[in-house]
């Protein structure tokens, strides 16, 4: 796999509550000059993205019900409506972490539905938040993503326990077979995790240090 291969399977991300409009900007020509998949932004930032890559091959990829999952599936399909009227092509949703792990798989899916309806087809990606789940956890809310209708999975926020592990993106792909996408995010700042995370099945990679990853460097982003 090529530089430009990779390039064209990154969410190229900038999340920190601290991110201001001339970073934004910087993120969107970074997307555009290396031909990113998308920009990974907070809601309020979608509609300057959006702005910025016009007639780009890059998305605007948002989250909804971030970082934590908690809030209530209204909140979630408001955030999602708003997101994609604002221009969002992509949508990146916390699963409800508590219902899943009390064993409620039914509220669970039905968050997941409600946002993928929401998104009127617009691809939804499902943030598991793996380092918080164990293995059968993991399986089990892949499942539930594949059969709601959602587009992806992914590992991790990048704001809670762990990010991406080589282990978590093979169950996850092992899970959802061949029909779903596998974005593995957290902690991903080299060309080398990203390349053994494409291997165990990812086929989307969420990070901020993209062009560090792109250009095989060092990079010091969080996410």
């Amino acid at each position: 796999m090529n530089a430009k291969e990779l390039a064209a399977m990154i969410d190229h991300t900038l999340l920190k509550p601290e991110a201001t409009l001339e970073q934004i900007r910087v993120l969107c020509e970074e997307a555009k000059q290396y031909h990113f998949a998308s920009v990974c932004v907070n809601p309020f930032w979608v509609k300057e993205a959006a702005k910025l890559l016009a007639g780009t091959d890059v998305k605007v990829c948002t989250v909804v019900g971030f970082p934590l999952g908690a809030t209530t599936t209204e909140t979630k399909v408001f955030e999602t409506k708003d997101a994609v009227k604002n221009g969002a092509d992509e949508i990146d949703m916390v699963i409800n972490i508590g219902a899943l792990k009390s064993g409620d798989s039914e509220t669970v899916k039905r968050d997941i539905e409600a946002v993928v309806k929401a998104a009127e087809g617009k691809l939804v990606k499902v943030i598991l938040e793996t380092g918080l789940l164990n293995d059968e956890e993991i399986a089990g809310a892949s499942k539930l993503a594949k059969e709601a209708g959602a587009h992806f999975v992914k590992t991790s926020t990048g704001f809670g326990n762990g990010g991406a592990t080589v282990e978590a993106v093979r169950l996850m792909r092992k899970t959802v077979g061949t029909d779903l996408g596998v974005k593995a995010s957290g902690g991903i700042r080299d060309q080398e995790t990203a390349k053994k995370m494409v291997e165990a099945g990812a086929n989307r990679i969420g990070a901020s240090a993209s062009v560090a990853i792109v250009s095989g460097g060092q990079g010091s982003g969080s996410y």
